[in-house]
């Protein structure tokens, strides 16, 4: 649980961008295989990918910096603000930025919205695993204090001064939901019933895990928190709102017409 996994020299491997190294890839190579079922080429995969990791990196920074600002970056050189191998990705910032950034992309090239969004939604999940994982080696994103046998401490040599007295797996427990939340999609992709319930779906399961694993979260500064709601609590309602509402009428949209 330390944020440096090798060094070559004076050039530092961190083990965050090594597990988002991780999560794209494996994100690619899964959608990959989803996308034939649509008859999607795979060059479209790693076309719209490639926008995907473009767009989160932005977002998930973007809503990091402007979050920490005062705490992190107001004294610090404006150099900081790009080095995201020492953390601080948000990952509904990343969400943000990738579902902007992809659908300017499929519409551009004229891509099926829907059928691309279900092919890439599981592989959202399964990336997110290796997200978590990243997040525990890095020291960020930990929970509050506990006493229970599954407990675990940071050493305390971590530049990130994570706590090093016992507290929740939350990227442990997130990984686990993460996980599970993809075998679900997995599952729903081969039985949908209209394009675009797998991403609705995930943005419905995005929105009520995050939310559940907010309640474990330590790592939030007091003034951070407002209506006694965490960051995280706080974007979830409207990405739940947005998923409700997108399965509701893209079911209605594929309801036969009578008459």
């Amino acid at each position: 649980m330390h944020p440096i996994a090798f060094q070559l020299g004076s050039f530092t491997i961190h083990w965050y961008g090594v597990m988002i190294a991780l999560a794209f890839l494996v994100g690619l190579w899964t959608a990959t295989h989803r996308a034939r079922r649509e008859n999607i080429p795979g060059e479209k995969i790693t076309d719209v990918v490639l926008w995907l990791i473009a767009g989160s990196i932005i977002g998930a920074r973007l809503v990091y910096v402007t979050t920490y600002w005062k705490d992190e970056f107001a004294d610090q050189p404006l150099s900081e603000i790009f080095k995201i191998w020492h953390g601080g990705l948000v990952y509904y910032g990343g969400l943000i930025g990738a579902i902007l950034t992809g659908y300017i992309y499929l519409r551009w090239k004229k891509v099926p919205l829907w059928k691309m969004a279900d092919v890439l939604a599981p592989s959202i999940a399964l990336g997110n695993v290796f997200g978590r994982i990243g997040c525990l080696l890095n020291g960020c994103c930990f929970g509050r204090a506990c006493s229970l046998p599954w407990a675990i401490s940071f050493p305390a040599d971590n530049p990130l001064r994570p706590p090093t007295y016992p507290v929740h797996p939350t990227e442990i427990y997130d990984a686990l939901d993460n996980f599970l939340l993809y075998l679900l999609l997995a599952w729903l992709f081969r039985h949908k019933k209209f394009d675009g319930q797998v991403f609705a779906t995930y943005l419905i399961g995005y929105a009520v895990t995050r939310t559940i694993m907010e309640y474990f979260r330590g790592d939030y500064p007091p003034d951070h928190i407002h209506y006694n709601l965490t960051p995280g609590e706080l974007v979830s309602i409207p990405i739940f709102i947005a998923g409700l509402s997108l399965a509701a009428v893209l079911a209605r949209r594929a309801e036969p017409k009578r008459g």
